[in-house]
C-alpha cells in the first residue's frame, strides 16, 4: 500500500485551510460514474476491504446511463429509469459525491468540485482514476446550437421522443400545409452507430403510431439523415453496412451521404450539397470528443484529441513514455493503444470500456500490492446494432453474419447481460414482455421538460407589498357550491 498522504479537502476558494491530519487509509478518487467509473469503482470495493482503501466516485448525475440502450429508450421499447443503474444502488461501500469535476491538480493530487448548490471545494487523493467519458463534438454551425439537440444521455433520448410524438400531436391538427411538412419532417446528422441506430428506432416507433392518428399517413412522415462519409455503420463490414443502407431506404428514410451540414438557422437546413429543406427536429449525432476539462483545467498529459495518453496497462504516461505515478485512465476520454491492431487505439464503446475498467482494477489492486499489472488486449466480440423493432444488423466473432430478428435478439441478448446490476436486467426483460403482449406505449409527455410551465401560466401577478393578500381556508368544492 502507498504511503498515506495528508488530506486538504477544503472550499477551493478558502485560503485559510484548516491543519492537514494524515488519512488512515489510502483514498481512491474515481471521477466519472460512467461504465468505467461505475465498474472500477465495485471492483475495487469487492477486492479491496474498507481498511485497505476508501474509494470516491465524483458524477454529476446520479446515476450511471447504459448508452447503447438509448435509442430503444427513445423509442419506447425500455423505460427509461431501467437503463441507468443509480449510483448509490449500484456501488454500495463507495462514496458518491454529486458534482462536476472542474479542474484537476494531479501534481498536487486535488481535483476540484463544482456542486448542483454551494461553492466549490477541493478533494484529495492517494489514487485518481479518470473514466469521465465524452461530451458531444459539435461544430460552429449557424442554428446548429440554437435548434438541435444531442442523442448522448438519456434525458436526451427521452426528450427526443417526446418532441417527435409533440410534432405529430400538433401536426395532426394544422391544416397549413407547409407548417405541417415542417412538423413531419425529422433530421437526423451522423450516420455512426449512435446517430443510426436512433434514427431507425424513432422512425419505427414514429411509423408505428401514425396508427393513433386518423389525420397522418406513415408516408408523410420524412426521415433524413446527413452523414459527411459514402457510407453508414462504419463499424461493420462495407457489405453489412450497404446492406443497412437498403434496408432503410425501403423503409422510407432519406439518405444524403457525402454531405454535410452547412446551416440549420430557424430549422431551415442547407447542406455542403444545395439540398434545401424545413424541419422542426435535428438530432446531432455526429461524434464524440473527451470531457473538455481533461485539456482546459488539468495537468495530465493528453494527445491532440483531448484525451489522456495511456500506457496498454491503462496507467497514465507522459509525452516521453514515463508512468505518471498514481494516475490511471480508461473509456472514451483515454487513448487506449489496441495491442491487436498496432498503431490504433480502443474504440471509444462500452464493449471496451467495461473490459478496460475491470483491467484497471486489478491492475491498480496489483501495483498497490507491488505486482506488476498487465497490459489490456481485448479481441472484440463484434458489433451489433438495432434497426428498430424485430430489425437489426450484427457480426459476431469475426465469421458470423446475422441480419434482421435474429441479429435484433443478439443486439437485445447481448446488451441486456452487460447490463449492470440483476435487478435492472429483470426490470427490462419485464418490461420487454409487458411490450412483447401489450404493444408499445405512445404517449408524449412534453410538459416534464417544464413543468412548472402550466402552474406560472394559471398564477396571478402579487399584490404591493402594503397590501394584504386575503387567504381564507376554504375547499374549492364548498366555494364551488357557495356561487
Amino acid at each position: 500500500m502507498p504511503q498515506n498522504v495528508l488530506s486538504t479537502d477544503t472550499p477551493a476558494q478558502d485560503a485559510a485551510a484548516p491543519s492537514p491530519r494524515p488519512r488512515k487509509v489510502p483514498r481512491i478518487v474515481v471521477l466519472g460514474g460512467g461504465s468505467v467509473g461505475l465498474y472500477v469503482a465495485r471492483r475495487l470495493r469487492k477486492k479491496l476491504g474498507k481498511r485497505e482503501a476508501a474509494i470516491v466516485v465524483v458524477d454529476p448525475r446520479p446515476y450511471m446511463t447504459y448508452a447503447p440502450f438509448l435509442p430503444e429508450a427513445g423509442a419506447g421499447s425500455i423505460d427509461a429509469r431501467d437503463v441507468v443503474a443509480p449510483h448509490r444502488i449500484a456501488l454500495k461501500g463507495v462514496d458518491v459525491l454529486q458534482g462536476k469535476v472542474s479542474a484537476i491538480a494531479h501534481g498536487d493530487k486535488k481535483i476540484t468540485i463544482h456542486p448542483e448548490s454551494g461553492p466549490d471545494y477541493e478533494v484529495s487523493y492517494d489514487q485518481l482514476v479518470v473514466g469521465l467519458g465524452s461530451v458531444s463534438r459539435t461544430l460552429p454551425i449557424p442554428g446548429l446550437a440554437e435548434n438541435a439537440i444531442g442523442f448522448k444521455n438519456v434525458e436526451e433520448a427521452i426528450a427526443v421522443r417526446n418532441h417527435v410524438l409533440n410534432r405529430m400531436d400538433v401536426a395532426s391538427s394544422t391544416w397549413d400545409a407547409d407548417r405541417r411538412r415542417k412538423m413531419l419532417t425529422f433530421t437526423f446528422v451522423g450516420g455512426g452507430f449512435a446517430g443510426i441506430e436512433a434514427l431507425a428506432e424513432i422512425e419505427d416507433m414514429a411509423r408505428y403510431a401514425t396508427r393513433n392518428y386518423p389525420t397522418i399517413e406513415s408516408e408523410d412522415l420524412r426521415f433524413v439523415m446527413i452523414e459527411g462519409a459514402g457510407r453508414i455503420l462504419p463499424e461493420v463490414s462495407e457489405p453489412m453496412g450497404e446492406w443497412a443502407l437498403e434496408e432503410m431506404k425501403k423503409r422510407g428514410i432519406e439518405f444524403h451521404l457525402n454531405t454535410f451540414l452547412s446551416s440549420c438557422e430557424d430549422g431551415h437546413v442547407v447542406t455542403s450539397t444545395g439540398v434545401e429543406f424545413d424541419t422542426e427536429t435535428i438530432v446531432w449525432t455526429a461524434g464524440v470528443k473527451a470531457n473538455p476539462v481533461l485539456k482546459e483545467s488539468s495537468d495530465l498529459p493528453v494527445d491532440k484529441m483531448g484525451r489522456v495518453t495511456v500506457k496498454a496497462t491503462l496507467q497514465v504516461e507522459d509525452e516521453n513514455g514515463e508512468i505518471v505515478p498514481d494516475a490511471w485512465a480508461a473509456g472514451d476520454c483515454a487513448a487506449v493503444p489496441d495491442l491487436l491492431n498496432p498503431g490504433s487505439f480502443c474504440p471509444p464503446n462500452a464493449q471496451h470500456a467495461i473490459r478496460e475498467a475491470t483491467q484497471l482494477a486489478d491492475n491498480m489492486i496489483a501495483a498497490l500490492k507491488g505486482q506488476q499489472p498487465e497490459e489490456y488486449k481485448h479481441k472484440s466480440v463484434g458489433v451489433v446494432a438495432s434497426l428498430g423493432m424485430y430489425k437489426g444488423v450484427a457480426e459476431l466473432f469475426g465469421f458470423l453474419k446475422l441480419k434482421g430478428p435474429l441479429a435484433w435478439l443478439a443486439h437485445r441478448g447481448y446488451h441486456v447481460m452487460a447490463m449492470p446490476t440483476g435487478n435492472r436486467k429483470l426490470r427490462i426483460l419485464v418490461g420487454w414482455i409487458g411490450q412483447f403482449l401489450m404493444g408499445r406505449e405512445i404517449v408524449s409527455l412534453g410538459s416534464l421538460h417544464d413543468p412548472r410551465d402550466e402552474f406560472r401560466k394559471a398564477s396571478v401577478p402579487p399584490k404591493p407589498k402594503n397590501e394584504k393578500v386575503d387567504q381564507r381556508a376554504e375547499s374549492s368544492a364548498s366555494r364551488a357550491e357557495k356561487g
